[in-house]
């Protein structure tokens, strides 16, 4: 047999470590037993002897569950399953100065996304005193109709109100961490200024809708207010793609 007949006899060895495989289990065991926010499992003695392990094993295991908030440990109840809190679970990764070009422009035109798609939702749960909230806030912004970028404060105050009144606790969480990372990618020059930007709807703009307008008013001038960030994108995008 030669050296070629040799490597095509060869398969890959399975190199994931002994707590990797037992993490895994267990995660498959949760959702088989469909195992619920409060209910406990067993000891890590218990879980040694069933699993055929080292309760070393085990332990890392665990330590690895609970990193994921997928566990905690309760005084006089042991361990249990617990709601994973996503933001946090994020918030440990989402670092935008370590992150890729490519991940930074995913999390850039996810912001995008969401907020040109979370109309609805302010409209079906916004109050009289959000709105006036949000009146107090872009009476103290620069009045802006042109081209000119927004400025991160204001962007900050104005969308985390709206993100506020959607009513969505995780969306609220989220926008604090997309927010970085969207400022970000302007930072380092990720996205080039390409062809000629359109003028965007203002804050005032979108508060007025808010009063007068409808959902679907509304979800148009969210997408006209960012305007000038999809042209960035897009124009960008068609630029890579002439000249890969």
């Amino acid at each position: 047999m030669d050296n070629q007949d040799l490597r095509l006899e060869l398969k890959a060895i399975d190199t994931s470590s002994l707590v990797d495989k037992v993490e895994m289990r267990l995660i498959e065991v949760f959702l088989y037993k469909e195992l619920k926010p409060g209910d406990t499992i067993p000891k890590e003695t218990e879980l040694a002897s069933i699993m055929g392990v080292s309760r070393t094993v085990i332990r890392e295991s665990l330590n690895r569950l609970k990193t994921m908030g997928l566990i905690e440990s309760k005084k006089h109840r042991g361990t249990i399953i617990k709601s994973p809190d996503l933001s946090a679970i994020l918030g440990k990764s989402l670092i935008p100065r370590i992150l890729d070009d490519k991940t930074l422009m995913d999390v850039f035109e996810m912001r995008l996304a969401l907020e040109v798609g979370m109309a609805d939702f302010i409209f079906a749960r916004k109050t009289a005193e959000d709105v006036r909230e949000l009146e107090e806030i872009v009476e103290i912004e620069p009045d802006h109709s042109d081209n000119i970028l927004f400025d991160v404060k204001h962007e900050v105050k104005f969308h985390g109100k709206l993100y506020q009144m959607t009513g969505n606790t995780t969306l609220e969480e989220f926008q604090n961490l997309l927010l970085p990372a969207f400022q970000h990618v302007y930072n380092i020059g990720l996205i080039k200024v390409k062809g000629k930007r359109k003028k965007y709807k203002s804050h005032k703009e979108l508060v007025g809708l808010l009063k007068k307008g409808t959902p679907d008013e509304f979800r148009e001038g969210m997408r006209r207010h960012l305007e000038n960030h999809f042209v960035r994108i897009l124009s960008n995008h068609k630029s890579h793609t002439a000249n890969p």
